[in-house]
């Protein structure tokens, strides 16, 4: 019994002496695996998701026979790589968007005078929000451009058809983020406007 008891011993001791490999995240595609979309957006979930696609846009692309489409040709992987960029960026305003619309006031009700200031500190977070969204937008629409030129007209990468989709989308403009987001921008105002109005005496 001595003995099974020491054996165990040396053995949990030795796991915590000599942990198992870790798993580093590289390459882009990594990165994009580790976002995900929550059932509830709450706003640690959100910036969560928020930190991981911007260190995919950072990091580099691994191999073409680990890429998340059959690639067979250089200009199948160049085409993936405009593809994957413009899918980023359009996560990433889905994401800034969630995360605005946690701190936006639709309304500026009468009764709300007395946290008046909280209210306006709260669309301006909003409205940062938005407009960083706003900037991912210009940069989907580069990426969505060079995606669809005319040389890659023909050619489908089906395994990402999703972002084939987006680009297409893009280019006819039934996809339009930059619309969206000057609504909700405008919208804002008009709240804040309301809010500045407001006596904070109740």
């Amino acid at each position: 019994m001595k003995t099974l008891f020491k054996t165990v011993i040396i053995l949990v001791f030795a796991g915590i002496a000599f942990p198992a490999n870790s798993y580093y995240v590289t390459y882009k595609e990594q990165y994009y695996r580790l976002f995900h979309i929550h059932h509830n957006q709450n706003p640690d979930d959100t910036m969560e998701n928020i930190y991981w696609l911007e260190k995919a846009i950072k990091a580099p692309f691994c191999n073409p026979l680990f890429a998340l489409a059959l690639i067979e040709t250089e200009t199948q992987w160049e085409k993936y790589r405009y593809l994957f960029n413009m899918h980023l960026h359009i996560k990433l305003i889905e994401q800034y968007m969630f995360l605005g619309n946690k701190w936006n006031k639709r309304r500026a009700y009468f009764y709300n005078a007395p946290w008046r200031d909280q209210n306006l500190e709260s669309l301006e977070i909003a409205e940062n929000c938005f407009r960083t969204a706003l900037y991912y937008w210009d940069e989907a629409i580069a990426w969505a451009e060079k995606a669809n030129e005319r040389r890659f007209r023909w050619m489908n990468l089906e395994r990402v058809q999703f972002w084939e989709d987006e680009a297409f989308r893009i280019e006819n403009g039934t996809l339009n983020y930059g619309r969206t987001i000057r609504r909700e921008l405008a919208s804002l105002q008009q709240v804040r406007e309301r809010f500045q109005a407001m006596d904070t005496v109740y």
